[in-house]
């Protein structure tokens, strides 16, 4: 893990540094034939990154701040979804590895074109549409060809858009066919694309997001997932812009997931007046419950994440 100060090692700065890497390592996959060493050394150090501080890595996400394309970008905050939920569920370390490989390389098979459909302004084009429906089984191809092995991580990468009904592709599975695994990155697949804004709509707000995750069944039948998600997660992660039943706004910055009690750092105070230091709040103190989750320009919050989490988000 290459740390951007011995003493005072930043999430934000190793997942930048993880998306610059990942980046390179997928845009040359093609003429790759033994990338999965340096694929796991990925996987290696973005559980690093998500074990030094949690609450940073999420914030990192809802808060948009790992640098690079969409593309990457959205496979990165997958990841750390991923990371968090199957370490919640205590699932095996060879598991996770594998569950965060896939996450990380879902979508090579479309990554040339990812960027240009995020960007366009209407619906997809029908041969656009076939390039989504195929981008699966390209990118278990490209892994295959470039010397991966490891057939969880290549299931998981095929079945990751595939739905518990069998409306999903590329095979119109069911629910009995595919994977828990695979069913946990399609939830964290569309959880992060739908608190992610794009050209033709805006982000959901992270309650709003996790809510119509969890209760859409023809997506998913495993109430045990939804039921970590909500533990993991909750209505207002970290990095989630709220006002409080006081009137301050401000931002989510540590959930305890065994309690649920939030610490808000509030930066503007009941009037809407900006406070020089952010005062701190627990969601269980009188007024400071949690009225509803912000968007960006209706918070009209300006700050840096190291204001809220000092060195451990410093870029």
């Amino acid at each position: 893990m290459n740390t951007h100060s011995e003493a005072h090692p930043s999430v934000l700065h190793e997942l930048n540094a993880i998306s610059k890497r990942l980046d390179k390592l997928l845009a040359q996959l093609r003429d790759e034939e033994n990338a999965d060493t340096d694929l796991r050394g990925v996987v290696r150090d973005l559980h690093a990154a998500v074990a030094l501080e949690p609450n940073v890595a999420l914030a990192c996400v809802f808060l948009n701040q790992i640098a690079g394309t969409y593309a990457v970008r959205h496979c990165i905050e997958t990841a750390i979804v991923v990371t968090m939920v199957a370490g919640a569920m205590r699932k095996p370390l060879k598991e996770m590895q594998s569950l965060t490989a896939a996450a990380l390389t879902m979508n090579v098979g479309m990554l040339r074109e990812h960027d240009s459909f995020q960007r366009k302004p209407g619906a997809l084009e029908p041969h656009e549409m076939a390039i989504v429906h195929r981008h699966p089984e390209r990118s278990a191809e490209l892994l295959k060809s470039a010397g991966v092995t490891d057939e969880e991580w290549i299931s998981c990468v095929l079945m990751h858009h595939e739905n518990a009904d069998g409306s999903g592709y590329p095979g119109g599975k069911t629910c009995d066919e595919v994977t828990q695994n695979a069913r946990l990155l399609n939830l964290a697949d569309r959880y992060c694309a739908r608190v992610s804004s794009r050209n033709y709509r805006s982000s959901l707000l992270p309650d709003a997001a996790l809510k119509k995750l969890t209760g859409d069944c023809s997506h998913d039948a495993d109430p045990a997932l939804s039921d970590y998600f909500h533990q993991v997660l909750g209505p207002f992660p970290p990095g989630c812009l709220v006002q409080l039943e006081n009137g301050e706004t401000g931002v989510v910055a540590h959930r305890d997931p065994a309690s649920g009690m939030l610490e808000i750092h509030c930066l503007r105070d009941p009037a809407g007046n900006k406070v020089e230091v952010a005062m701190q709040r627990l969601s269980g103190q009188p007024g400071c419950a949690i009225h509803c989750a912000l968007s960006e320009d209706d918070a009209d919050l300006r700050f840096s994440m190291k204001q809220v989490w000092g060195a451990l988000a410093a870029l």
